[in-house]
């Protein structure tokens, strides 16, 4: 790797308050909040609106789309017969 053009890659705390949880990776993104970890070390921490504990898709509070009611609407309109 050349030197001097690649972003500072550094240990990041990605925090979803809506949900309460936060995570430690490592990553580009710089922020002037700090936090302090489990470890007893000092992170930048990031606030994101969707988590995977906050997203509907991996909570399973997703809506489920009534799609037999659609085809009979269909059929009803179009006349299958």
């Amino acid at each position: 790797m050349r030197k001097g053009i690649h972003p500072d890659y550094h240990p990041v705390v990605f925090r979803d308050p809506g949900a309460g949880y936060a995570f430690l990776t490592r990553s580009t993104i710089t922020s002037d909040k700090t936090i302090e970890w489990t470890d007893g070390n000092t992170y930048p921490v990031v606030d994101v609106d969707v988590s995977s504990a906050s997203h509907p898709f991996y909570t399973g509070r997703n809506r489920v789309l009534d799609t037999a009611g659609r085809v009979e609407r269909f059929n009803q309109r179009y006349g299958r017969t």
